[in-house]
């Protein structure tokens, strides 16, 4: 997904519309959430800033001379070698230095966003997804019929998360369309669209696998809950 757009009062009507459309031919109950990020990333963040300290060590290590020689410069030429204790003490500033410089860059969200790897990023909403579910969807019907459809805006990326009687009756590669319909909205900034036509093709699956039944009640609500 190329950007993620805010969502307005009107996408979530849309979201709510669909819901409740989807839910008319199915026990199935569908719980949507949209949220800014799925995680902080400090950890990230620290690991470039003790990185980018390691490498001004090995370029020290690579080339001391040059350390030597530049601080030779503050002496005008008259001691033979530095003090190896002022060498070290130059060593140490430097990677301080560097080690908050990065670590404060990165303090920039869309830039530390931008170096997390996209595996490492697709772990972390994976994981949140699954916790809401948890939460939210998981065991809170009486058939577990409950699915959830997680959409986490900084990380461009979107998870479905099912109960148990709907992981195993469908298989995971069917939610591939809902999945598309949502990226392909998403990225023309209309995620209330997006989650709007996934939820559509989510209620098709559903309306085959669990089909409405006489008793069947309204037990999750089908608002888009925004975190």
């Amino acid at each position: 997904m190329a950007g993620t757009a805010r969502l307005t009062r009107d996408d979530h009507a849309q979201v709510l519309a669909a819901v409740a459309r989807a839910e008319t031919d199915t026990d199935g109950e569908i719980v949507t959430i949209v949220t800014e990020r799925s995680d902080s990333y400090h950890d990230a963040a620290l690991h470039y800033a003790i990185a980018a300290m390691l490498i001004v060590l090995a370029l020290a290590a690579i080339n001391p001379l040059a350390i030597e020689t530049w601080l030779s410069g503050f002496t005008a030429g008259w001691d033979d070698a530095p003090d190896p204790r002022l060498l070290l003490g130059v060593i140490l500033a430097a990677q301080a230095l560097v080690f908050l410089i990065v670590r404060f860059a990165l303090a920039y969200m869309p830039l530390r966003m931008a170096l997390v790897p996209k595996a490492t990023r697709a772990r972390r909403v994976r994981r949140r997804a699954i916790q809401y579910f948890k939460v939210g969807a998981e065991r809170r019907t009486t058939a577990r019929v409950g699915i959830l459809l997680y959409l986490s805006r900084d990380e461009r990326m979107a998870e479905i998360v099912a109960d148990e009687a709907i992981h195993r009756a469908v298989p995971a590669e069917r939610w591939g369309d809902a999945m598309a319909a949502l990226v392909a909205e998403t990225r023309s900034g209309k995620p209330g669209a997006g989650m709007a036509a996934a939820v559509e093709r989510i209620g098709a699956i559903l309306s085959e696998t669990f089909p409405k039944t006489a008793g069947d009640r309204n037990e999750l609500p089908d608002r888009l809950i925004e975190l």
